[in-house]
């Protein structure tokens, strides 16, 4: 442990493992291997060290953070004495050490708006000094979602720890609005601390623990904390948690914004078969977040005209934004927009790479060698013939020319150099290179506008050769995946050397998983030559299930050298059908040393013939501390034989916690059969209290279970307590009673709430009963909210009326909006009519806008989604331009 690093008895459960996961993974990056090198050195399997450092995951075993600290050269008994607090459970000490004047941030009247990311008004360059003051922000006009925050503000004041996230696009006026709320705060003398030095994630970890009660926590932009990678943003929004729950440490305000993109994937629920990703973030963000609307109101409108009286930039604003986007005129949007169409070839070339790379994954800071790679195709040949050698500086000059005086739309940024106290890895080589980060505003045009694109070539090859960092490269092998760019998907997931999960495989699994025919089993036989160990246990299995032991060892024992105890396992199950019952058990324990799940409850069986209880207790244990529930059953049964209420209570449930709802569930049901609870539902409900779960999450699972009275007891809870996703349970439960009268009620109410998904529901069940002008009537309704879906159902409804055309241009309708399953829809309509051409066309389309993003389709093999000739024409995916890949890793 270095001079400057706190002890161990410093930290309390949450701050132990994240500080042990941080030191892992600072000495994994100082070592230069990434996650599955890591892996090898320690002989440990690639997902038992990604979960060792996810902070989605429970605490690691102490063999695995053994053989790490031993494969990294760390001292293990520091991060032993960090796993030792991690599982215990005290409750979180409230600061101590520090007084006031040391405390993270300054008295909020000391603050400046603008470097708070209030964003200045754009006023042309004659008119604009050479540096914003705090007076130059124009009038501000109150709108509805004030008026809601101002009551948060007002709670806070009385002494509540509060949290408010406004989710708004670009320059709607959400951060302007967080900083004319907090003014009455500012009259009694609280403070406001904004972390972001040396990246935001970084530095709110490093003093949140000191935050001090009257503290205002500025998270603006708030995707740059809560989508930290390697899962630091999850960590946070656990200690966030925390931290709103401590009367001790209140009143706290919290304060974030949020573009709605960001905002409905932390809060969408997971769907079935896919890891969920954004647990703590969504638990926080539940009941916090303020809509703001685009544009001002009828009655918003009238508030600027009275306000302009005295104001001459409100009163310009308005006469150049008859629309009501008044904020995003004040902030020179539309000039930016403007500028970015005039700009000359190379430098539009620059930005549109630069808006590409960004909604497809790329980090705010856009490397320079990136750039240039990726601008290339995006040029003409004939323009790209006419390039002066300096064609790249000369485009970067002409985007970062201002508009109206403070506005560029692409600007270099210089990132402070790393002060992470307490780290043990130095300062990367590659951090002074030049980077770039587009406006925000052209990112959201970029977003919008060019979401049925798909990036050219060079933008995929520039991401292969000069981006580095794992999170972005796995967030772009998945874009690539998405959009059925299969060989990119596959190159750049090797190279992001994290192996992102998405659910239950990874990406380069579900690569060959979209391939048919031969094509995916000559490439699974490539993948597994290229040390992919999926596919060596893929290889296992069918040589297994075709009795072809020795192959099947043969494969199995290459995944197990390569650091997976999947391959373990596999020897075993392999040895023992081949008769050889001592070599099994030796591998089904050393499998078991590595955490396999299986292994481990094959272990405690026979250590339970042994007599060994205390060996068995620490395997089921660890079986479910990694999700397993038939582990957690067998280990809640030991806790109950051995007598020891108060360590079934308090160890048993921290247990039960690893395995989500389903050990929960597990959990209360075996403690009220005990005769210790009235319920299962008082433990969840105090769960959902303390988050991540929800009320709606919980009677889901009750609905799932055949529980239907507790379902509709929890949905009706989750309602009234403002969960809208509650309002769709309440829509399936009344649908599966055949109450479809009163599922209307409830869907009505969801889409009042937002929801329009039940409105769907409902109208199908009415089409099903032999009620097409009622079905029609509620999927109208959710087309006027705008959801492109209901144009898809409403295709089906006229497709069944026998409107084969009418149903076609309603489905083409949602696929200009940018509804990819409606121009699926499309193709498959266009094969069954003979047209393979027009099949083509839309299918191409489709996976240019990243149809094959959704989690439905993950498990599908190609044929089911793709129509029957056009997956026959696309054995190996496209290509960037579209056109049919070749066997891509036989050119390789």
């Amino acid at each position: 442990m270095t001079g400057d690093q706190p002890g161990a008895q410093e930290y309390g459960p949450e701050s132990a493992l994240a500080e042990l996961r941080d030191r892992l993974d600072a000495a994994r990056a100082k070592a230069r291997c990434d996650q599955t090198q890591l892996g090898a050195r320690a002989q440990l399997a690639r997902s038992t060290v990604s979960q060792a450092l996810s902070s989605k995951r429970p605490a690691p075993s102490m063999n695995t953070v053994t053989a790490l600290a031993k494969a990294l050269q760390l001292d293990p008994d520091p991060l032993l004495d960090l796993l030792r607090i991690a599982r215990s459970t005290p409750p979180l000490e409230a600061p101590t050490g520090r007084g006031a004047d040391d405390s993270p941030g300054r008295p909020i009247a000391a603050c400046d708006p603008l470097e708070l990311e209030v964003h200045p008004a754009a006023a042309p360059t004659a008119q604009w000094p050479s540096r914003a003051k705090r007076a130059d922000l124009p009038a501000y006009v109150p709108r509805s979602h004030d008026d809601h925050l101002a009551d948060i503000v007002c709670e806070t004041k009385a002494g509540q720890s509060r949290m408010a996230v406004l989710v708004g696009t670009s320059s709607t006026g959400k951060t302007r609005a967080c900083w004319e709320a907090i003014q009455p705060l500012a009259e009694d003398g609280w403070r406001l601390w904004h972390p972001f030095d040396p990246t935001h994630a970084e530095a709110a970890f490093a003093e949140l623990q000191h935050v001090r009660p009257r503290t205002v926590i500025w998270l603006n932009e708030a995707q740059h904390y809560l989508g930290a990678g390697q899962g630091s943003g999850e960590r946070l929004a656990a200690a966030l948690t925390t931290l709103l729950q401590d009367p001790a440490r209140g009143p706290i305000l919290i304060l974030g914004t949020l573009w709605p993109d960001y905002a409905d994937a932390y809060t969408a629920p997971p769907t079935q078969g896919t890891e969920d990703s954004h647990p703590q973030a969504r638990a926080l963000l539940n009941h916090r977040r303020i809509d703001v609307p685009d544009r001002f109101d009828a009655a918003a409108l009238d508030r600027a005209r009275t306000a302009a009286v005295n104001d001459d930039l409100l009163l310009q604003a308005l006469e150049r934004a008859p629309d009501g986007c008044v904020t995003q005129d004040l902030a020179g949007g539309p000039e930016l927009v403007h500028r970015y169409n005039s700009l000359g070839p190379a430098a539009r070339a620059v930005v549109t790479a630069a808006m590409d790379a960004r909604r497809l994954g790329v980090g705010l800071h856009i490397p320079h060698d990136f750039l240039a790679g990726a601008a290339e195709d995006y040029l003409t040949d004939a323009q790209y013939d006419l390039l002066p050698d300096n064609w790249f500086e000369q485009a970067l000059a002409d985007a970062s020319q201002p508009v109206r005086g403070n506005l560029t739309a692409l600007r270099r940024v210089r990132p402070r150099p790393s002060r992470r106290l307490g780290r043990a890895d130095a300062p990367s080589p590659d951090s002074a290179r030049p980077v770039y980060r587009l406006a925000d505003y052209l990112e959201q045009h970029g977003r919008t506008t060019r979401r049925m694109q798909c990036p050219p070539e060079s933008l995929w090859h520039a991401a292969w050769v000069h981006v580095d960092d794992h999170d972005d490269l796995g967030r772009l092998a998945e874009a690539a995946l998405a959009r059925y760019r299969l060989r990119w998907a596959f190159l750049l997931h090797q190279r992001s050397g994290c192996h992102r999960d998405l659910g239950m495989a990874c990406v380069s699994e579900f690569v060959v998983g979209r391939l048919t025919g031969a094509a995916a089993e000559t490439v699974t036989v490539w993948a597994a030559e290229e040390g992919e160990t999926w596919a060596m246990l893929h290889l296992s299995r069918v040589s297994w299930r075709d009795n072809d032991l020795e192959t099947a060892e043969v494969y199995a024992r290459r995944a197990a050298d390569a650091g997976d105890p999947e391959g373990l396992y596999y020897q075993g199950r392999i040895r023992e059908d081949s008769g050889d019952s001592e070599g099994a058990n030796e591998f089904i324990c050393q499998a078991a040393d590595h955490g396999h799940e299986q292994a481990l409850l094959l272990l405690a069986d026979a250590l339970r013939t042994e007599g060994d209880t205390a060996s068995e207790m620490n395997a089921v244990r660890e079986a479910a501390e990694r999700g397993s529930l038939m582990g957690l059953g067998r280990f809640l049964t030991l806790l109950q034989e051995e007598g020891d209420e108060e360590q079934s209570a308090q160890v048993g449930w921290q247990v039960a916690v690893a395995c989500g709802l389903p050990g929960m569930l597990c959990y209360a049901g075996m403690r009220r059969d005990a005769g210790h609870t009235s319920a299962p539902e008082d433990l969840l409900r105090t769960a959902a209290e303390a988050g991540p779960v929800t009320l709606a999450r919980i009677a889901e699972e009750m609905r799932y279970r055949g529980d239907k009275t507790a379902a509709d007891s929890f949905g009706r809870e989750a309602a009234e307590a403002g969960e809208a996703e509650a309002w769709g349970e309440l829509v399936d439960l009344r649908l599966e009673a055949g109450d479809v009268a009163g599922a209307e009620i409830f869907a009505r109410k969801a889409a009042t709430a937002g929801d329009t998904l039940p409105l769907i529901l409902v109208a199908e069940a009415h089409e099903e009963a032999g009620n097409p002008a009622e079905a029609e009537a509620l999927v109208q309704t959710a087309v006027a909210a705008g959801d492109t879906d209901a144009l898809l159902t409403l295709s089906d409804l006229r497709m069944n009326a026998g409107d084969a055309a009418g149903a076609e241009v309603l489905a083409l309708q949602a696929g200009r909006l940018g509804n990819t399953e409606a121009l699926l829809w499309v193709a498959r309509r266009r094969e069954e009519s003979g047209d393979n051409s027009g099949a083509e066309k839309f299918a191409r389309q489709a996976a240019d806008g990243g149809a094959f993003s959704d989690a439905s389709y993950s498990y599908a093999k190609g044929g089911e989604w793709l129509p029957d000739q056009v997956a026959a024409q696309w054995p190996y995916g496209l290509n960037a331009d579209g056109s049919p890949s070749t066997a891509w890793h036989l050119s390789r």
